[in-house]
Formats: structure tokens, sequence, C-alpha cells
């Protein structure tokens, strides 16, 4: 187990094609690559977050005893945040991005959901005030 002073996030997120999936992060969220192993599995990061991104070739991709496979989408998501989530979501739109969700404000402020290439969700969140 990690030392509970590593100040690294670690997510893993189930990708169907793992350079699509470092091209996307890299290109449209800021994220830096860390490692490839193309095609089972990539890492970025961005920040203390670190984002494992395991294809279906990964050791994460393979059938639970079930028979079950591990695959992308859901709803769980990263969450990053962003200063200005207007220019950010005309940004993403011109360079065709997908959204799940129109921007909504609450109380904490404003979010909107998009998928990566492989349909996982990312939130971007404005914070109040901000």
């Amino acid at each position: 187990m990690t030392s509970t002073t590593d100040s690294t996030v670690h997510v893993r997120y189930l990708v169907d094609d793992v350079r699509a999936a470092v091209d996307f992060y890299t290109t449209h969220l800021g994220f830096t690559p860390n490692t490839t192993y193309l095609p089972a599995f990539a890492d970025v990061l961005r920040g203390n977050l670190r984002l494992l991104l395991s294809g279906p070739a990964s050791s994460a991709g393979r059938a639970m005893p079930d028979g079950r496979r591990p695959q992308p989408g859901g709803w769980n998501r990263i969450h990053l945040l962003v200063d200005d989530i207007d220019a950010e979501v005309a940004r993403l739109r011109a360079a065709g991005v997908s959204f799940r969700s129109d921007v909504i404000t609450g109380p904490g402020g404003r979010q909107i959901v998009l998928d990566d290439p492989a349909g996982n969700p990312v939130e971007l969140f404005q914070p109040a005030g901000g």
C-alpha cells in the first residue's frame, strides 16, 4: 500500500483505445504523459492527479471470475476545476468534444459533464464566486 504521505491521487479509467485516451487528456484537458505501454496501458498527470488509462489488453481489463468484463463509462468521474467554465466549454465544443450535459448551476458553482473517447465522464467545475 502507498504511504499515507503520498499526495498523488490515483484514478483508473478503463478505455477502449489507450492512445486515443492519452491524446484526448493531453490535448484537451492539460494532462502530461507519464508512462506508456501501448496498447495496454498509459498514465497521464495533472497536478497531483495520476490518471491510469487501462485498455482491454491490460490486467485491469481482464474478465472477472464470473465472466463479466470491466468496461468504460458509468457516472463516477474525475472532477477538474476551471476558472471560466463558459470559455472551457466553448474551446472544447470547437474541438469536437462530446458533452453529456449542459452547464448547470448549483449552490457550490457551475458544472458540466463531458465524455472522453471511451465514454468515461469528466466533470468541469467552476466554484461559485470564481
